[in-house]
């Protein structure tokens, strides 16, 4: 039998076939993919092929194929460093929701995840979420980083999951796709899951007042197919974006904007640091290149583990 895994819990794999059964699958015995050292060898949105058995009357499955992905998004695992967690695989695209404070989604992480993205092949829409409760000043950051990502061509939007401001947009863009939600806990993710389709009924939890971010309530990424033919991945809240297996020479390729103009430097090579001529340090002179991702940029080649939560705005 063939199907597409729903939900992880480590050991235990929901799995939906085409006709809409579930069923309950484990894996057999050692299974590892080719190339990726990974904390989960299957992943929400894996099809997978698997075979029934029956014990004491109760029917699981044993799944004993992964079919290839079209692209997963990964990782770096929090508690082991040399190895990776595939957050979901075969998606459409991607939903990064940032709020600007309450908690605060800083530009390296925006950045680090955008990155990651790319080099999977994974589309990313930008959401600003909680536009209604922010002062005008605030309100002016998120038009001005909106105007950063929409240049180097990423689509961004205003929205408030609290009072449906843009909702109906962000189901638009959903319709025959699997879509992923992500972002930091106490972003709105499941608050927008909630107000796209109020059936779901995903738990919410209030901002921790102590450090102003939002308290987990999403333990692992689950997919479910709404009601308007669309499917959504929802993932845990994400504190750190840790970047995976990246070559220095290839991080700035991943950057749309460096890529564009890197012809244009002297050297082939160029890691735009210290090199003469060098096309990306010219625009970051004339403000085509934000500041801000130029020092995203760095700190993924100095492998700065330690700026995942710390914002490049004050740093100019």
């Amino acid at each position: 039998m063939t199907g597409t895994v729903y939900k992880s819990t480590g050991s235990w794999y929901t799995v939906k076939t085409e006709l809409g059964a579930a069923y309950q699958c484990r894996i057999k015995g050692k299974f590892r993919i080719k190339g990726i050292k990974s904390t989960n060898p299957i992943a929400v949105g894996d099809n997978v092929d698997f075979e029934l058995e029956t014990n004491n009357d109760e029917t699981t499955g044993v799944i004993h194929n992964i079919h290839d992905r079209s692209n997963y998004i990964v990782r770096k695992s929090v508690n082991l460093s040399k190895q990776t967690h595939i957050i979901a695989s075969n998606i459409d695209q991607v939903f990064l929701l940032i709020t600007i404070d309450n908690p605060p989604t800083f530009t390296s992480f925006i950045d680090r995840f955008l990155v990651t993205a790319e080099a999977y092949s994974v589309k990313t829409i930008l959401l600003f979420n909680k536009v209604d409760s922010y002062s005008e000043e605030t309100l002016d950051e998120v038009r001005y980083l909106a105007h950063v990502y929409r240049q180097i061509g990423y689509e961004c939007i205003g929205i408030s999951a609290e009072t449906g401001k843009n909702v109906d947009k962000v189901k638009a863009l959903m319709v025959d796709k699997v879509s992923m939600f992500a972002g930091h806990s106490g972003v709105g993710k499941s608050t927008l899951v909630n107000a796209i389709e109020p059936g779901l009924d995903l738990k919410t939890k209030a901002i921790s007042s102590q450090h102003s971010q939002g308290q987990h309530t999403t333990t692992f990424a689950e997919m479910f197919d709404l009601s308007f033919n669309a499917k959504i991945i929802d993932t845990p809240g994400i504190k750190g974006f840790g970047v995976v297996d990246m070559d220095k020479e290839e991080v700035g390729d991943y950057f749309p904007e460096f890529f564009k103009l890197k012809q244009d430097c002297k050297f082939n090579n160029c890691l735009h640091i210290e090199e003469p001529k060098c096309a990306i340090k010219a625009a970051l002179d004339t403000d085509e290149i934000a500041y801000s991702r130029y020092r995203s940029y760095l700190q993924i080649l100095d492998g700065e583990e330690a700026h995942y939560r710390t914002d490049n705005w004050d740093n100019e």
